[in-house]
């Protein structure tokens, strides 16, 4: 079931968003030499991580609220239409080969099914009823959170994910890109990073979806390292399972440790691969098994697991 909305209503919305807002001082943009537009795009992009420090605080507010949630073993969904899904997509499927997490911990959900990945799906981001059904097979509990993502923020699929969440009782977020927007309004943390007009009128992949890229990042990233993911800066709670990964996992314990080869290598059998539990062994002088019971006691949580050795 689609919009049925009346398209001069539509129009008149779009033409009060900033990021649709037509810029007359770039309407000569294509009879300029390519290095000029690309010093103009290069400028342009560059505003954008001052829009999102302009709302660190309420981004960081709901990073701790899906930290607290994760960390009782729900999830991150996130839900969005064109760009803002792809983008929901991208961040969700980067999770598991960098934080070892299971692919159901983090997911990204676009209008329109996989398909609108690669294809554009007409008429799928206008359906709020669309949005419900997709979420429904996943059983939302209070532990949940669904993050809806729409650069207007406007969006109906992204509103209606938001909305069907909320009746599940789990957590919401609303990340757009326009001031007052109704999908910041449905959820229970609003972020809005307002990065104006696009330099193409209305390509909201641009500066849109930088920004919400950036906001997805640390929303993952900043979460991961709350649940024990890292170790300082270091990426811990990887399993070496290829060439790449078995060489990064080495240096990860040589950082973290300051061992030498033979011990490192060592450790990481002994622990089956596991970095985390590698590190373990070799600073508290532990086994395997008494690693990963050190680590279980401690949720997971590598720098808690020492602490309770010294």
């Amino acid at each position: 079931m689609t919009s049925t909305s009346d398209p001069r209503d539509l129009r008149t919305e779009l033409e009060s968003l900033t990021t649709e807002a037509f810029r007359p001082e770039l309407a000569d943009i294509d009879r300029l030499p390519t290095l000029d537009i690309a010093r103009l795009m290069n400028g342009e992009d560059a505003t954008v991580a001052g829009a999102v420090a302009a709302r660190l605080p309420q981004i960081a507010a709901a990073i701790d609220a899906v930290a607290e949630r994760m960390a009782r073993g729900g999830r991150l969904v996130y839900a969005g239409a064109g760009t803002a899904g792809r983008l929901g997509i991208l961040d969700a499927s980067e999770c598991p080969p960098t934080f070892n997490t299971d692919p159901s911990r983090v997911v990204g959900l676009i209008a329109g099914g996989p398909e609108a990945v690669v294809t554009s799906v007409e008429g799928a981001e206008d359906s709020r009823e669309l949005a419900r059904a997709d979420l429904e097979p996943a059983g939302l509990t209070p532990d949940d959170t669904v993050v809806g993502i729409s650069a207007s923020g406007r969006t109906p699929y992204a509103i209606g994910a938001v909305e069907y969440a909320r009746t599940r009782g789990s957590l919401t977020v609303g990340l757009a890109c326009n001031p007052g927007s109704p999908l910041g309004a449905a959820a229970d943390h609003g972020i809005e990073i307002v990065v104006g007009p696009e330099l193409l009128t209305g390509s909201t992949r641009l500066k849109a979806g930088t920004a919400q890229k950036l906001v997805l990042n640390m929303l993952s990233t900043i979460t991961m390292i709350r649940l024990g993911k890292t170790y300082g800066n270091l990426m811990v709670d990887v399993r070496a399972s290829n060439d790449k990964l078995r060489a990064r996992s080495h240096r990860i314990v040589a950082l973290a440790t300051g061992a030498g080869d033979k011990e490192i290598e060592e450790a990481l059998t002994a622990t089956d691969g596991e970095v985390k539990n590698a590190i373990l062994t070799i600073l508290a002088d532990v086994d395997g098994p008494t690693a990963a019971r050190l680590l279980e006691e401690s949720g997971g949580h590598l720098r808690a697991a020492l602490d309770s050795r010294s």
